[in-house]
């Protein structure tokens, strides 16, 4: 047995987000969202799936919070769903929206767990949407009036904060690849989401500077690990273009003030256009106290002609897969890490989410999930050798705490350390919740 030891500096966390756990959808003044009307548009989510029950979070919350305070952990990282708060996006304040967050963070305080807000995990407020979405400028300044709303609501208690999660999956995914929500096929769009969304997160980072002075905030992009397929050229160049454009086209600007002029390139040839005003960059690229990295898998990877924007087609076959279909490439998450510190200096770094999807169901009261334990192992493992590496890891936080509604994919995917029964919304702790805290409580573990 080899022990695996972390520092006694390490935080340990776990996270989840408002539509994909909450439920209430009609509920307590709450309008709907991009993805209300995405799920209920047949043929978007499977097995015409939604999120109006979910978990039903936001009755069974201090079920929740006893979950966590359980399970050890230090952070508990969820979204604030915009239009639960702001229901049409801009105006007044919903007092049952704000009260509902009220509770759960003072339920996580009392019970010794520190709440770290993410802003935006894509709930956009449909009447936002209606008006262009990401893709009006004016979104830009509607996000910066809910965050101050937020940071005067909650910014004496809660220290921590996240702007946006995943941004190549709210502009590109969403908008070009049409997956997600809203499920436009336009490069245009994208590109200019993308921006716009950077651009959120800049001005929402102004004014917390403001409004939160003694708190740190960050975002959290999602990024995989390419390995070329070979030693030629060719493969090397296809793996940088689709990695920069999940790495340095969201990374670049806040860090270094540029988009990458490769990409630009690519999207100019595609008749997309960057529209940069004065001052964005400016607002961009101003410091933050942490980045959130969101890693799940990567693969080896070659060029191809005319597969995708970029030229290159993954190959999965060396590799376990989990039941979503993604390949286990723990490798990738340490070269990832060492890549980004490299590449971007001693920004600290939260892992914001690492986790496997893995559909065991209960049996005689227990979920075995073997598969997604030797998971965390191979990925912490990972983390462990970035830290010894030099990456400046301030702490770790698994996605999922509960199974959920897994976006288009719906309630197919099972992400969590905890069960949930869809029907009666019982949660059932799995072999792996029982391993992550002892992993949290003891700061290491064997493999």
């Amino acid at each position: 047995m080899t022990t695996i030891e972390f520092p006694k500096s390490m935080k340990w966390g776990a996270a989840t987000a408002a539509y994909q756990i909450e439920g209430a959808a009609n509920k307590g003044g709450r309008a709907p969202s991009i993805w209300d009307t995405f799920s209920h548009t047949p043929g978007n989510v499977k097995n015409g799936d939604n999120g109006d029950y979910a978990c039903d979070s936001y009755h069974k919350y201090e079920e929740d919070v006893q979950l966590l305070k359980e399970l050890g952990v230090d952070v508990y990282r969820f979204s604030i769903s915009w239009p639960r708060v702001i229901p049409h996006g801009k105006g007044e304040v919903n007092p049952e929206g704000v009260a509902y967050y009220q509770r759960l963070i003072d339920s996580l305080l009392e019970n010794g767990i520190e709440p770290m807000i993410t802003l935006y995990h894509w709930d956009l407020p449909q009447t936002l949407q209606d008006q262009g979405g990401w893709e009006n400028r004016d979104t830009v300044e509607a996000f910066q009036e809910y965050a101050k709303a937020m940071y005067e609501a909650f910014g004496d208690q809660v220290k921590n904060w996240i702007t946006i999660n995943e941004p190549w999956c709210a502009s590109f995914l969403s908008n070009y690849l049409g997956v997600h929500a809203p499920g436009k096929q336009d490069l245009q769009a994208a590109v200019d989401v993308s921006h716009h969304l950077l651009l959120a997160h800049g001005k929402a980072v102004e004014a917390f500077r403001e409004m939160v002075p003694d708190g740190e905030i960050g975002y959290a992009p999602n990024a995989d690990w390419l390995e070329p397929f070979s030693s030629a050229e060719e493969d090397h160049e296809a793996c940088r273009r689709e990695m920069q454009g999940k790495i340095e086209w969201f990374m670049d600007p806040v860090f270094k003030g540029s988009y990458p002029e490769l990409l630009q390139s690519i999207f100019a040839e595609n008749n997309a256009y960057l529209k940069v005003e004065e001052g964005d960059m400016e607002t961009i690229s101003q410091p933050i106290d942490f980045m959130g990295i969101n890693y799940y898998s990567g693969s080896i990877a070659r060029y191809k002609e005319g597969s995708g924007l970029f030229e290159v087609e993954p190959i999965w076959v060396d590799y376990d897969k989990t039941d979503i279909g993604w390949p286990v490439y723990s490798e990738g998450f340490y070269k990832l890490l060492t890549y980004i510190h490299k590449q971007y200096g001693e920004v600290p770094i939260y892992i914001t989410e690492n986790g496997a999807c893995y559909n065991h169901e209960v049996e005689n009261g227990i979920v075995n999930d073997q598969p997604r334990i030797d998971y965390l192992k191979k990925h912490l493992t990972a983390l462990h050798r970035a830290m010894k590496s030099g990456v400046p890891i301030k702490g770790y936080i698994l996605w999922s705490l509960l199974d959920n509604f897994e976006w288009a994919e719906g309630y197919s995917k099972r992400f969590g350390a905890v069960h949930v029964n869809y029907r009666t919304f019982e949660r059932t702790k799995k072999e792996s919740y029982y391993w992550y805290q002892q992993t949290v409580h003891n700061n290491w573990f064997e493999i």
